[in-house]
């Protein structure tokens, strides 16, 4: 995905019979990635986006570019992205995920323990899942102040302080 890219929800699956589809917003007001249309997708597809209403889990919308229920299943978990200048700038200690991904990971004591892979959120907290230098098992490491004290975009790294046993050995 170009690095001028931030994804800002997803396509949840039709709804309804009309081409409609339900959509998941990751932004910090939900309603504001109708704002951020035209929506781009990773492989380039562009789709003009208006909500409709809301519905359990997000929103049900028209896509311009989908006029069939088919069309509609065919695009069940499709990433929607915004261009980054399109968007807010982040208040402090607020990242986008994308700005996390390939960070170096250090200890508080200043050693490299790995890169973050990515940030997952699965309806709690965000989680940071590490590659760890040396082993065959990432870790995933709560993405909470007391876990990573220290978020350094300027010099591409994070510090974390994980619970004792959380790293693999």
């Amino acid at each position: 995905m170009a690095d001028d890219l931030i994804v800002v929800g997803s396509i949840a699956g039709a709804y309804g019979v009309r081409g409609e589809v339900r959509i998941k917003s990751f932004c910090g007001v939900p309603e504001d990635i109708e704002t951020y249309s035209p929506l781009v997708t990773a492989d380039g597809q562009t789709f003009h986006l208006a909500l409709l209403g809301r519905v359990k889990g997000g929103f049900n919308a028209r896509i311009v570019e989908v006029d069939t229920k088919e069309q509609a299943d065919a695009l069940k978990g499709v990433q929607l992205c915004a261009r980054r200048d399109q968007l807010p700038a982040p208040d402090e200690d607020e990242f986008y995920y994308a700005d996390l991904v390939g960070l170096a990971v250090m200890d508080t004591g200043g050693a490299q323990i790995g890169t973050i892979k990515q940030v997952l959120n699965h309806g709690a907290d965000d989680l940071l899942e590490v590659i760890v230098t040396g082993a065959s098992d990432t870790a995933l490491v709560p993405f909470t102040k007391a876990n990573v004290p220290t978020v350094d975009l300027k010099t591409g790294r994070v510090v974390i302080d994980p619970p004792e046993g959380l790293l693999p050995a």
